[in-house]
This record gives C-alpha cells, structure tokens and sequence, in this order.
C-alpha cells in the first residue's frame, strides 16, 4: 500500500507546482493547499504506515514496540492547522489585492512596480560599462 501513497505523494507535489507557476491567484492558493497536504502524506509515510496497533506502552513495557509511532501523527495534526491557516490568510490577502486592483492576474498586479524602476539596468556589468562611456 505504501507505493500507492508514494505514488499519489508525486502526482500531488506535481500538481502542486504546475498550479502554484499558474498566473490565477486562485490557482496559486489551491497550488499551497495541494503542496500542504502533500506534505501531510509524506509524513504520514515516514511514520510506518503498516502496523495496525495502537501506540500505547503495554505495561511493565519501557518503550514501544511494533506500534504505529505517534510522533509523525502530531507533526501532521500541527501541519494541518499551519496550513489551514496559511491558505485562509493568503485567500483574505488576495481577496483583498482582487477588490483593490480588479483582477486576479498577476501578471496584471504590478501597480507596486513603477514603469520608471523597470527601465533600472539588473546587470552590475550593464550599470559598469553606462559608468564608463564618455559624457557628451
């Protein structure tokens, strides 16, 4: 059973990236949700998935044995949670940007960026060699 999960972990993670590379702020915050519960999985995984016994210390015991391992099941209870909130702040947030600028492209969200920063050169070779031609 263990493949099948590894299996379905790839196509989420994949899923995930195609998504979270779209331009639709939507699709992005589906792409997060996606990747969170990928996450979940993984760490479902790592938690010895085959047993079927509870995690309780039998008596006189000191230490577990053949149990399911009861740490990997709190890491994702806390993830779950994390990104639960992570996702419903970041729908409030592009909600917000989706009122304010009218669109949920982003490429079509770049009133942060003025026309006059884009002309700015990135290359420091560019910026150099500007520095060094001759002033007319």
């Amino acid at each position: 059973m263990e493949p099948v999960f590894a299996l379905a972990f790839g196509v989420m993670v994949a899923v995930a990236a195609y998504l979270l590379m779209s331009r639709n702020v939507l699709r992005v915050v589906l792409g997060l949700l996606v990747l969170g519960n990928a996450t979940n999985l993984s760490i479902f995984l790592a938690g010895r998935m085959g047993s079927r016994t509870p995690p309780l210390v039998a008596a006189g015991e000191t230490a577990l044995v053949g149990g399911a391992n009861p740490l990997p099941q709190a890491l994702i209870l806390t993830a779950i949670v994390i990104s639960f909130s992570l996702v419903a702040f970041t729908t409030v947030l592009f909600e917000s940007a989706h009122r304010r600028l009218g669109t949920v492209d982003t490429d079509a969200m770049r009133e942060a960026e003025p026309e006059a920063a884009k002309k700015v050169p990135t290359d420091r070779s560019q910026a150099a060699a500007r520095k060094m031609e001759p002033a007319e």
